[in-house]
């Protein structure tokens, strides 16, 4: 079963690498790429002038292995 995830917030600088605070904001799930999008466009346009700003979309299968992390 997908799930959909926005993610994102406020980032240090412009690379989106750190955010501030350290955590992004993870918004969802959604049960569809169509809903997730409409959030993430909503929140996106909200920030538009914002340039350390930015949201994107993240699928989740949680019926696959997740990757290892070590």
């Amino acid at each position: 079963m997908q799930q959909y995830w926005v993610v994102g917030g406020e980032y240090r600088d412009t690379k989106f690498q750190v955010p501030v605070g350290e955590r992004e904001q993870w918004l969802g799930p959604y049960p569809s790429y169509d809903d997730a999008k409409a959030e993430w466009a909503r929140r996106a346009w909200k920030t538009v002038d914002e340039a350390h700003t930015r949201y994107r979309i993240e699928k989740i299968d949680q019926d696959e292995v997740p990757p290892c992390t070590d």
